[in-house]
């Protein structure tokens, strides 16, 4: 065995211990305005205003925008809460 693939291996066994991350991802609707939408990810996902913004722009023009990464136990509180908000967000990989 080469060293080269010894380290590969070494490698993927630290990438395989450090876990996935995950995402927060908010979808379009034709119901919430950009107003309550900026408030929500300022207040459950703790954006700064131009973040939200930006945040808000993008779902409408997309269709969708993953607005929050780290690990699922994280992301489930803010995506439960962003969802009784009444919008649309999932966890994905």
């Amino acid at each position: 065995m080469s060293k080269e693939y010894v380290k590969h291996e070494e490698l993927l066994e630290v990438l395989d211990d450090v876990g996935t991350i995950h995402k927060l991802i908010l979808f379009n609707d034709d119901v919430n305005s950009f107003d309550h939408v900026i408030e929500c990810l300022v207040r459950i996902c703790d954006h700064n205003e131009i973040q939200a913004e930006q945040s808000a722009l993008i779902v409408h023009y997309k269709g969708k925008a993953t607005v929050k990464s780290g690990d699922r136990g994280e992301l489930a509180a803010m995506c439960q809460a962003l969802c009784e908000e009444g919008l649309s967000a999932v966890i994905g990989e």
